[in-house]
């Protein structure tokens, strides 16, 4: 009986990591009061707020970039060593991004596969039918948002990289030719850093109607 109990616990233990602890703080804030709808929400406003802040991160990346290639003399190490934080900044402001991303789809999930299982409890067919088009509704703003945001996350790792390497290139020469050399990639970095800029707006953008319809709904 002991070697039953004790093969349980493992096959929970594994299930648990299986799946995650997202799920069970999920459900355990919902007994709280604290619906999935509403964490949902939330969720979605974390992660515009990071975006925002992802996107002025970069923007900062990319003027200490452009000061650094247009320096004509000083403290060339302490033009790198802010070069070098503003890079990993920016490299960690991109972890949240995608770490709250991430929460986004774990609510998102979690809530509409509680939907879809409640529509079968309805004893009325018009009442069902209803809360089955608001989902429907409610999934194909979820989806746009999603996309959006996953098209700003992408943008992030080409900027990353090229940012990388202009930090890594002047650890190892700090001299006034390497500073000049690095001007060949201005238009190069300018034009990820804009279209990643773009590209965000866009996800805030999305983020700021999924809100709307949901606060909107909830009314």
């Amino acid at each position: 009986m002991r070697r039953l109990v004790i093969a349980g616990l493992l096959a929970f233990g594994f299930s648990a990591s299986l799946f995650g602890c997202a799920s069970t703080a999920i459900a355990l804030k919902e007994k709280m009061g604290y619906a999935k709808r509403e964490q949902l929400v939330d969720r979605v406003k974390e992660a515009r707020d990071e975006q925002t802040e992802t996107k002025k991160q970069f923007e900062s990346a990319l003027q200490q970039f452009l000061a650094v290639t247009g320096a004509t003399g000083g403290d060339l190490e302490a033009k790198y060593n802010k070069l070098k934080t503003e890079y990993e900044r920016s490299e960690s402001q991109a972890q949240d991004v995608r770490g709250r991303i991430k929460d986004v789809e774990n609510v998102a999930d979690a809530l509409f596969v509680e939907w879809e299982a409640e529509l079968a409890q309805y004893s009325t067919e018009t009442m069902r039918a209803a809360s089955r088009r608001q989902l429907e509704d409610t999934k194909s703003q979820y989806q746009k948002l999603l996309s959006a945001m996953k098209a700003a996350e992408a943008k992030m790792a080409p900027v990353l990289v090229a940012f990388k390497d202009q930090v890594l290139f002047l650890k190892h020469n700090l001299n006034a030719r390497a500073i000049a050399s690095l001007q060949t990639n201005v238009n190069q970095i300018q034009g990820d850093v804009s279209r990643l800029v773009a590209e965000m707006e866009a996800s805030i953008n999305e983020a700021n109607q999924f809100i709307e319809q949901m606060n909107t709904q909830a009314k």
